[in-house]
């Protein structure tokens, strides 16, 4: 199996009694003190007979200096099977473990928030967003309990899913849909792309209507990587954009080596961009630079109609923000709003 991709489609259940597992060893004897322990070769069994037992072992074992650098899972019956994780992965699912069951139990639904042509404010995409259909975690928890938990490869595939499943009998064709995605969760990616791929035939989605980008939520360390990720998505015919572009990581330099399709300028940089000098002196170096590679440029987080008329001023490709259009259960888009 690839590197990391037992990551994705693992089930967490939390059983009212069984065992947690540790691999590796203590230095100071602690271990050795929790009674019902059974050792093997490698680490110690530890039988719990309710949640509050187990809460109390949870809190003994945090003690260890060496708690992070075991390997855990839990388990009902010793004979069965398993794989572990980090020890800190198995604490954060214990705590967060409502969440948890709703990342691996939900069928999300797609919202959809519009992107416009600033030539004619036209509508030339949807981003799409995660939601859970039942309102009971909001879209920031779900991924950072996804990213505690070591869960972040299945939510992000299973949100890539809902993103084009979504399209079906709402985007026309010829109308594209921005799909966010984790670069870190693709280890290898002609193989953990395979499943987004066949999505995309089973749903009858035209490739050239997907945009996938890099969140913000993750720094581009491995540049060598990213351009394969991106290779891949264009050997399907799909593009790819940088989104926050601007903001911490992302400089002028990582846009020329990956010479993505799409650059979405942060906020940060947008909110009254049409009164900052220094904010407009970026922006329009981003659209030369951006023009001479034939790279489209968007403007994220519009506001107000002075800086969207300065990002058109400026020669900017798309714009999109709450001046524009909210994220909606159902494509909402009507052109008469910036009339």
């Amino acid at each position: 199996m690839e590197n990391g991709c037992n990551l994705c489609g693992v089930n967490f259940t939390l059983h009212e009694e069984g065992f947690i597992y540790l691999e590796g060893k203590s230095g100071d004897g602690l271990l050795e003190a929790i009674p019902g322990r059974i050792e093997n070769d490698k680490g110690v069994f530890i039988e719990y007979h309710s949640m509050a037992e187990l809460s109390r072992q949870i809190d003994i074992l945090s003690l260890l200096p060496e708690a992070d650098t075991f390997q855990s899972t839990l388990l009902k019956k010793l004979e069965e099977p398993f794989t572990t994780y980090p020890y800190r992965e198995i604490r954060a699912r214990i705590s967060n473990n409502e969440t948890v069951q709703i990342i691996q139990s939900t069928d999300f639904m797609g919202y959809f928030q519009p992107i416009v042509l600033l030539r004619d404010n036209s509508l030339f995409a949807y981003e799409s967003l995660l939601r859970d259909p039942l309102g009971r975690v909001s879209p920031g928890q779900l991924f950072r309990v996804a990213q505690e938990t070591g869960m972040h490869s299945l939510l992000d595939q299973k949100a890539r899913e809902t993103a084009i499943k979504s399209r079906g009998g709402k985007i026309k064709n010829g109308i594209k849909s921005f799909i966010n995605f984790l670069p870190s969760t693709i280890y290898n990616p002609e193989y953990c792309l395979r499943h987004t791929f066949q999505i995309v035939e089973r749903y009858g989605v035209t490739p050239e209507d997907l945009v996938f980008e890099v969140v913000e939520t993750e720094k581009i360390e491995d540049i060598g990587h990213l351009q394969k990720i991106f290779r891949t998505y264009k050997n399907q015919g799909m593009g790819v954009a940088l989104d926050d572009f601007g903001e911490g990581y992302s400089t002028l330099d990582v846009m020329v080596e990956l010479q993505p399709d799409y650059v979405k300028i942060d906020r940060s940089k947008i909110m009254n961009c049409d009164s900052d000098s220094g904010k407009q002196e970026f922006l329009k170096n981003v659209v030369h630079i951006a023009r001479e590679l034939n790279i489209q440029t968007l403007a994220e987080g519009i506001e107000r109609m002075e800086e969207l008329q300065f990002c058109k001023d400026i020669g900017m490709d798309l714009a999109q923000g709450y001046l524009i259009g909210r994220p909606e259960a159902e494509p909402a888009f009507k052109e008469t709003a910036l009339k």
